[in-house]
């Protein structure tokens, strides 16, 4: 952990990744209060317990968010959406919906990577809203659906630090590829955080914290516009009647040198979501043998 740097922010503190968070690395969380800490998303990188502390928060059940809880002897809390996925790699991994021959290799590259055991059965679960007192600070749960069924921010008060976790507000985009994940629910969380005034914003991956809540509001625009970009390369794909398997072979999400075991499965969640996003404001029409076109 001797390479992470330590960014102050009243009660809060960030381990900032010495890479920059870009996955399989990210940006933990600390908030000390007069009586107590807690320590939300111990990355890859934090392989010790800095602070001793008495609460762990996963802000949601994916490998690089849970990767460094092992070192830590708290009770660990997440959503009650995602705290089955947090007790169970088994069932963290079923959620992402895969062939037999992409799992096989999505659990090498976890093992490879991070080095995580079987799950952490005593995982606690939590529902929106839940508030650790820590002394003179608090630190309150807020349900941030899309990217996973049980994804949530924490809002740290008084300080006003809000860490927003995987709405990380990279130029790529949103991601909601698992079997858990909704569009809907994503555009529904990126306003809730678009409505909440804080000091600081505090993302898991790449951009870190930012200061404001009008630099927010703008970053939040352009992360959302990815979302209507793929709408759009999606419609201008319909210029001719498509099956799925012919739109995930174009690519909605990555480039097309990108060779990963889960590439296929997100692409397919992410073409299903916005068909059907775009089939209800009646823009496409699915037949029944299988194709999709633009009205």
């Amino acid at each position: 952990m001797s390479g992470l740097r330590a960014e102050n922010y009243e009660h809060v503190t960030v381990l900032a990744s010495e890479h920059g968070g870009a996955f399989p690395y990210g940006n933990t969380v600390v908030v000390n209060g007069s009586s107590a800490s807690l320590v939300i998303d111990p990355s890859t990188e934090v392989d010790h317990d800095p602070i001793g502390a008495d609460g762990v928060m996963i802000s949601h059940a994916h490998e690089d968010h849970i990767a460094g809880v092992k070192h830590f002897h708290a009770p660990i809390h997440t959503h009650t959406a995602d705290v089955a996925a947090v007790r169970s790699l088994e069932v963290l991994i079923d959620g992402y919906g895969l062939s037999r021959d992409d799992r096989a290799l999505v659990e090498s590259e976890i093992g490879n990577q991070f080095d995580l055991p079987d799950g952490f059965p005593d995982a606690i679960g939590v529902d929106a809203d839940h508030v650790f007192d820590l002394g003179d600070v608090t630190a309150t749960v807020v349900h941030l659906p899309g990217h996973t069924a049980g994804h949530c921010g924490v809002l740290v008060e008084p300080t006003g630090f809000f860490y927003i976790a995987d709405i990380d507000l990279t130029s790529f985009g949103p991601m909601y590829g698992d079997v858990g994940s909704s569009l809907d629910d994503y555009l529904t969380s990126i306003d809730r955080v678009r409505e909440v005034d804080a000091r600081w914003y505090g993302t898991f991956h790449q951009k870190g914290v930012i200061a404001g809540a009008g630099e927010l509001r703008r970053r939040l625009d352009d992360y959302a516009a990815v979302i209507h970009r793929r709408d759009e390369r999606l419609l201008a794909l319909l210029d001719r009647p498509r099956t799925i398997a012919d739109i995930v072979a174009h690519r909605l999400v990555y480039r097309p040198h990108v060779d990963l075991g889960f590439v296929d499965q997100v692409e397919t969640r992410t073409a299903e979501l916005h068909l059907r996003r775009l089939i209800r404001h009646g823009q496409v029409i699915g037949t029944d043998d299988g194709l999709f076109h633009r009205t």
